[in-house]
Protein backbone atom coordinates (compact mmCIF):
# COMPACT_ATOMS: atom_id res chain seq x y z
CA UNK A 1 0.00 0.00 0.00
CA UNK A 2 1.37 3.39 -1.01
CA UNK A 3 1.94 6.06 1.62
CA UNK A 4 -0.79 8.63 1.12
CA UNK A 5 -0.85 12.33 2.00
CA UNK A 6 -3.61 14.91 1.99
CA UNK A 7 -3.32 17.79 -0.45
CA UNK A 8 -5.75 20.61 -1.14
CA UNK A 9 -6.01 21.49 -4.82
CA UNK A 10 -7.89 24.74 -5.40
CA UNK A 11 -9.52 24.33 -1.98
CA UNK A 12 -10.66 20.72 -2.40
CA UNK A 13 -9.11 17.89 -0.38
CA UNK A 14 -7.55 14.85 -2.09
CA UNK A 15 -5.58 11.84 -0.85
CA UNK A 16 -2.61 11.10 -3.14
CA UNK A 17 0.60 8.99 -3.03
CA UNK A 18 3.44 10.84 -1.31
CA UNK A 19 5.93 10.15 -4.12
CA UNK A 20 4.10 12.28 -6.68
CA UNK A 21 4.97 15.76 -7.87
CA UNK A 22 2.30 18.44 -7.56
CA UNK A 23 1.55 18.06 -11.27
CA UNK A 24 1.25 14.29 -11.00
CA UNK A 25 -0.98 14.69 -7.94
CA UNK A 26 -3.32 16.93 -9.91
CA UNK A 27 -3.61 14.31 -12.63
CA UNK A 28 -4.02 11.57 -10.03
CA UNK A 29 -6.91 13.57 -8.57
CA UNK A 30 -8.57 13.69 -11.98
CA UNK A 31 -7.58 17.10 -13.31
CA UNK A 32 -6.95 17.25 -17.05
CA UNK A 33 -4.04 19.61 -17.54
CA UNK A 34 -4.41 21.63 -20.73
CA UNK A 35 -2.86 24.86 -19.42
CA UNK A 36 0.03 25.50 -17.08
CA UNK A 37 1.94 22.45 -18.27
CA UNK A 38 4.80 22.16 -20.74
CA UNK A 39 8.09 20.29 -20.67
CA UNK A 40 7.42 18.48 -17.34
CA UNK A 41 11.12 18.67 -16.54
CA UNK A 42 11.57 22.06 -14.89
CA UNK A 43 12.80 23.95 -17.96
CA UNK A 44 9.85 25.78 -19.54
CA UNK A 45 8.43 27.55 -16.48
CA UNK A 46 4.81 26.96 -17.53
CA UNK A 47 3.72 25.29 -14.27
CA UNK A 48 4.42 28.07 -11.77
CA UNK A 49 2.69 27.21 -8.51
CA UNK A 50 2.22 28.74 -5.07
CA UNK A 51 1.50 26.66 -2.00
CA UNK A 52 1.40 26.72 1.78
CA UNK A 53 1.76 23.80 4.17
CA UNK A 54 -0.63 23.70 7.11
CA UNK A 55 0.95 25.24 10.19
CA UNK A 56 3.54 27.17 8.15
CA UNK A 57 2.88 30.88 7.54
CA UNK A 58 5.27 31.09 4.58
CA UNK A 59 3.74 31.16 1.10
CA UNK A 60 6.12 29.20 -1.12
CA UNK A 61 6.59 29.21 -4.89
CA UNK A 62 7.74 26.33 -7.09
CA UNK A 63 7.31 24.53 -10.39
CA UNK A 64 4.59 21.89 -10.12
CA UNK A 65 6.41 19.40 -12.33
CA UNK A 66 9.46 19.15 -10.09
CA UNK A 67 8.14 19.67 -6.56
CA UNK A 68 6.99 16.73 -4.44
CA UNK A 69 3.72 16.89 -2.54
CA UNK A 70 3.70 17.26 1.24
CA UNK A 71 1.00 16.36 3.73
CA UNK A 72 -1.56 19.14 4.23
CA UNK A 73 -0.23 21.13 1.27
CA UNK A 74 -2.57 23.81 -0.05
CA UNK A 75 -1.91 24.40 -3.76
CA UNK A 76 -2.88 27.02 -6.32
CA UNK A 77 -1.28 27.14 -9.77
CA UNK A 78 -0.11 30.31 -11.47
CA UNK A 79 -0.20 29.29 -15.16
CA UNK A 80 0.14 32.83 -16.44
CA UNK A 81 1.40 36.07 -14.93
CA UNK A 82 0.97 39.29 -16.97
CA UNK A 83 4.57 40.42 -17.41
CA UNK A 84 5.16 43.78 -19.03
CA UNK A 85 6.81 43.15 -22.40
CA UNK A 86 7.96 46.29 -24.17
CA UNK A 87 8.55 46.31 -27.91
CA UNK A 88 11.94 47.27 -29.33
CA UNK A 89 14.14 46.73 -32.37
CA UNK A 90 17.36 45.05 -31.28
CA UNK A 91 19.08 46.59 -34.31
CA UNK A 92 18.30 50.08 -33.03
CA UNK A 93 18.68 49.90 -29.24
CA UNK A 94 22.14 50.10 -27.71
CA UNK A 95 23.68 48.62 -24.54
CA UNK A 96 23.63 51.81 -22.49
CA UNK A 97 21.83 52.75 -19.26
CA UNK A 98 19.24 54.79 -21.15
CA UNK A 99 17.66 51.75 -22.81
CA UNK A 100 16.49 50.34 -19.47
CA UNK A 101 15.30 53.76 -18.32
CA UNK A 102 13.24 54.05 -21.50
CA UNK A 103 11.82 50.51 -21.64
CA UNK A 104 11.71 49.26 -18.05
CA UNK A 105 11.95 52.31 -15.73
CA UNK A 106 10.25 50.36 -12.93
CA UNK A 107 13.54 48.59 -12.15
CA UNK A 108 14.71 51.83 -10.52
CA UNK A 109 11.80 51.59 -8.08
CA UNK A 110 13.21 48.36 -6.59
CA UNK A 111 12.96 48.54 -2.79
CA UNK A 112 15.53 45.80 -2.17
CA UNK A 113 13.06 43.47 -0.44
CA UNK A 114 14.61 40.43 -2.17
CA UNK A 115 11.20 38.75 -2.56
CA UNK A 116 12.12 38.01 -6.17
CA UNK A 117 15.23 36.04 -5.23
CA UNK A 118 13.48 34.18 -2.42
CA UNK A 119 10.67 33.07 -4.74
CA UNK A 120 12.77 32.09 -7.78
CA UNK A 121 12.08 28.48 -8.75
CA UNK A 122 15.59 28.18 -10.21
CA UNK A 123 17.40 29.63 -7.20
CA UNK A 124 18.71 32.65 -9.13
CA UNK A 125 19.90 35.84 -7.46
CA UNK A 126 17.21 37.89 -9.17
CA UNK A 127 17.65 41.10 -7.18
CA UNK A 128 21.35 41.13 -8.05
CA UNK A 129 20.82 40.78 -11.80
CA UNK A 130 18.26 43.59 -11.65
CA UNK A 131 20.93 45.70 -9.91
CA UNK A 132 23.30 44.93 -12.78
CA UNK A 133 20.60 46.01 -15.27
CA UNK A 134 20.14 49.27 -13.35
CA UNK A 135 23.85 50.02 -13.75
CA UNK A 136 23.97 49.02 -17.42
CA UNK A 137 26.18 45.99 -16.68
CA UNK A 138 24.39 43.81 -19.20
CA UNK A 139 27.04 41.11 -19.55
CA UNK A 140 26.82 40.41 -15.80
CA UNK A 141 23.02 40.56 -15.88
CA UNK A 142 22.97 38.14 -18.82
CA UNK A 143 25.26 35.66 -17.09
CA UNK A 144 23.41 35.71 -13.77
CA UNK A 145 19.98 35.38 -15.41
CA UNK A 146 21.00 32.75 -17.97
CA UNK A 147 19.00 29.93 -16.34
CA UNK A 148 15.76 31.95 -16.06
CA UNK A 149 12.76 29.95 -17.35
CA UNK A 150 10.49 33.05 -17.39
CA UNK A 151 7.86 31.52 -15.13
CA UNK A 152 7.03 34.97 -13.70
CA UNK A 153 6.95 33.92 -10.03
CA UNK A 154 9.48 36.62 -9.13
CA UNK A 155 7.33 39.32 -10.72
CA UNK A 156 4.20 38.06 -8.99
CA UNK A 157 5.86 38.78 -5.63
CA UNK A 158 7.40 42.15 -6.54
CA UNK A 159 5.90 45.26 -4.86
CA UNK A 160 7.52 47.50 -7.49
CA UNK A 161 5.86 45.70 -10.43
CA UNK A 162 9.15 44.78 -12.12
CA UNK A 163 8.99 42.28 -15.00
CA UNK A 164 12.27 40.63 -14.10
CA UNK A 165 12.27 37.95 -16.85
CA UNK A 166 11.72 40.53 -19.60
CA UNK A 167 14.45 42.79 -18.20
CA UNK A 168 16.80 39.79 -18.18
CA UNK A 169 15.81 38.83 -21.73
CA UNK A 170 16.65 42.32 -22.98
CA UNK A 171 20.01 42.18 -21.18
CA UNK A 172 20.86 38.83 -22.78
CA UNK A 173 19.90 40.11 -26.22
CA UNK A 174 22.01 43.24 -25.77
CA UNK A 175 24.91 41.12 -24.57
CA UNK A 176 24.62 38.69 -27.46
CA UNK A 177 24.22 41.40 -30.07
CA UNK A 178 26.79 43.96 -28.92
CA UNK A 179 29.00 42.82 -26.05
CA UNK A 180 29.87 39.12 -26.27
CA UNK A 181 32.75 38.24 -28.64
CA UNK A 182 31.64 36.89 -32.00
CA UNK A 183 31.61 33.13 -32.38
CA UNK A 184 33.19 33.00 -35.83
CA UNK A 185 32.62 29.30 -36.44
CA UNK A 186 28.91 29.78 -35.63
CA UNK A 187 28.66 32.76 -37.98
CA UNK A 188 30.28 30.67 -40.72
CA UNK A 189 27.96 27.72 -40.11
CA UNK A 190 24.84 29.92 -40.22
CA UNK A 191 26.09 31.34 -43.52
CA UNK A 192 26.60 27.82 -44.91
CA UNK A 193 23.10 26.78 -43.84
CA UNK A 194 21.63 29.87 -45.49
CA UNK A 195 23.44 29.02 -48.71
CA UNK A 196 21.95 25.50 -48.71
CA UNK A 197 25.16 23.60 -47.97
CA UNK A 198 23.30 21.13 -45.74
CA UNK A 199 19.95 20.84 -47.53
CA UNK A 200 20.58 17.26 -48.66
CA UNK A 201 21.68 16.13 -45.18
CA UNK A 202 18.69 17.82 -43.54
CA UNK A 203 16.27 16.21 -46.00
CA UNK A 204 17.80 12.79 -45.35
CA UNK A 205 17.59 13.33 -41.60
CA UNK A 206 13.93 14.35 -41.75
CA UNK A 207 13.14 11.17 -43.70
CA UNK A 208 14.42 8.90 -40.91
CA UNK A 209 12.02 7.22 -38.44
CA UNK A 210 11.55 8.96 -35.10
CA UNK A 211 13.02 6.01 -33.19
CA UNK A 212 16.18 6.16 -35.25
CA UNK A 213 16.49 9.90 -34.68
CA UNK A 214 16.20 9.38 -30.92
CA UNK A 215 18.93 6.75 -31.07
CA UNK A 216 21.21 9.10 -33.00
CA UNK A 217 20.54 11.91 -30.54
CA UNK A 218 21.24 9.74 -27.50
CA UNK A 219 24.62 8.67 -28.94
CA UNK A 220 25.70 11.94 -30.55
CA UNK A 221 29.25 13.27 -30.17
CA UNK A 222 29.50 16.00 -27.54
CA UNK A 223 32.45 18.36 -27.30
CA UNK A 224 34.36 18.19 -24.02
Amino acid sequence: MENMVNVYLFGKKYSVPDNLTIMEAMEYAGYKLVRGVGCRNGFCGACATVYRVKGDRELKAALACSTKVENDMYVATLPFFPLIKEGYDIEKVRPDEQVMMQLYPEIYACVGCNACTKSCSQGLNVMQYIAYAQRGEYAKCAELSFDCVMCGICSSRCPAGISHPQVAMLARRLNGKYLAPESKHLTQRVKEIGEGAFDAELAAMMARPVGELKELYDHRDIEA
